[in-house]
């Protein structure tokens, strides 16, 4: 039992679990935020622009059901300004992410003096035994 508190301590404790929490509050906190983007401030200004229509209240009734196809109007815009935002967010990100250099990963070969990644044992392109 103490095997299997351990390695849940050592999961729980990496950064890797960590970073999702996180990403998970941040995750929660940024979609009510969206929310009332798109209910608090859209939703007024595309109803100015379509005469004043509330998308919450449009729905139609089919063989006695009632389908609110205005609600998946909100969820739709709510899915496509989150999806653009994490694009910027995420092509922000790999502007500022350090990308390693070509020659700090690799090495030349000594026989036909191409670049070869530093812990190979053979040149991917002669052959060639490395030491």
């Amino acid at each position: 039992m103490s095997k299997v508190w351990g390695e849940f301590k050592e999961f729980a404790i990496k950064g890797n679990a960590i970073d999702l929490a996180i990403g998970v509050v941040i995750g929660a906190a940024f979609g009510q935020v969206v929310n009332s983007l798109v209910k608090d401030i859209l939703n007024p200004i595309l109803s100015i622009l379509t005469g004043h229509v509330n998308f919450d209240n449009l729905k139609v009734s089919i063989f006695g059901q009632t389908v609110l196809y205005g609600a998946f109007l909100n969820a739709l815009i709510n899915f496509i300004i989150v999806a653009f935002a994490i694009f910027l967010i995420i092509k922000q990100m790999n502007r500022f992410r350090k990308k390693p250099s070509e020659a700090e990963n690799t090495k030349n070969c000594p026989y036909c003096f191409s670049a070869v990644d530093l812990k190979a044992t053979r040149c991917s392109h002669c052959t060639s035994q490395l030491t």
